[in-house]
């Protein structure tokens, strides 16, 4: 019998498949399933940081992030929260006083929990600001939107920058990255916007005119180039320290933190921009 062995696509494919209805469902279905899937993927992410970064006490620092991850989703006040996790960060950075990659260590107490705690705090702000959609959870379907933003630079910035190739956009941080890829990532970002308001609109009946439309597609533009930037500074980060992904906890993806990181960079700005319009 001659063995046949996945391609690094069809792995993509078949993992996307198992994850993406777990993601949605969770979406879904709401508290307390929402809280359980942000901290899981955090605290694996939080492993991540610790083992990619090469450190002398591991656990302690995996420890601490997952520490500050549950402050984000536990403490509602901002000002405990921000001390609690600024306190944290001190402390990494002095228990890391010995460590090579000291700043890079303290930073993922931050990056962790401001970057996923911001996730949750949008599902949940989502579900103030929009409500309830007849029949659904207006923090689903928002959240959904926003996930979309992210997908779409990524999925347009693939099909557009490997077809069209041109000048590179960060050579020196990601060879394969271009500004055609970006442009057709932020067009793809932009039409998704708009099709989903349009459909959003018209199944739950909302009395959405074009120009809210539209500001919603100017909006899916600015987390698409915002999304690119997380996921130049995650390659920048990998390439400081010699590594192709930040695990291999996802087969045919890498790891969370590839997955993720324009997610958890984009986050904590448009958490800031529903929170003050």
């Amino acid at each position: 019998m001659v063995k046949t062995e996945l391609t690094s696509l069809q792995k993509r494919i078949l993992t996307s498949l198992v994850m993406i209805p777990f993601v949605i469902g969770a979406l879904r279905s709401g508290h307390p399933y929402v809280d359980i899937l942000v901290f899981a993927v955090g605290a694996l992410l939080s492993w991540e940081w610790s083992a990619m970064i090469p450190n002398k006490k591991a656990n302690l620092y995996a420890v601490c992030y997952v520490f500050a991850l549950g402050c984000s989703l536990l403490i509602f006040n901002r000002i405990v929260l921000f001390s609690t996790i600024a306190a944290l960060t001190a402390f990494v950075y002095y228990k890391a006083r010995e460590e090579e990659h000291r700043n890079l260590l303290t930073l993922g107490v931050v990056y962790i929990s401001i970057g996923v705690g911001a996730l949750y705090w949008l599902y949940y702000l989502f579900d103030t600001f929009f409500g309830s959609l007849p029949g659904e959870k207006g923090s689903f379907v928002m959240t959904l939107w926003f996930i979309f933003m992210v997908w779409s630079v990524d999925i347009g910035g693939y099909i557009i920058g490997s077809s069209l190739k041109g000048p590179k956009l960060a050579p020196r941080i990601s060879p394969n990255k271009t500004w055609s890829g970006l442009i057709g990532g932020v067009i793809l970002a932009v039409s998704v916007s708009f099709i989903y308001m349009y459909a959003t609109k018209n199944i739950f009946n909302l009395p959405m005119p074009l120009n809210e439309q539209l500001r919603f597609a100017e909006l899916g533009a600015f987390i698409a180039v915002v999304a690119q930037i997380g996921d130049l500074i995650e390659s920048a980060i990998k390439r400081f320290l010699g590594v192709k992904d930040s695990s291999n906890l996802i087969p045919g993806h890498g790891g969370v933190f590839d997955r993720i990181d324009g997610l958890i960079f984009a986050a904590p700005i448009v958490y800031c921009y529903f929170s003050l319009i």
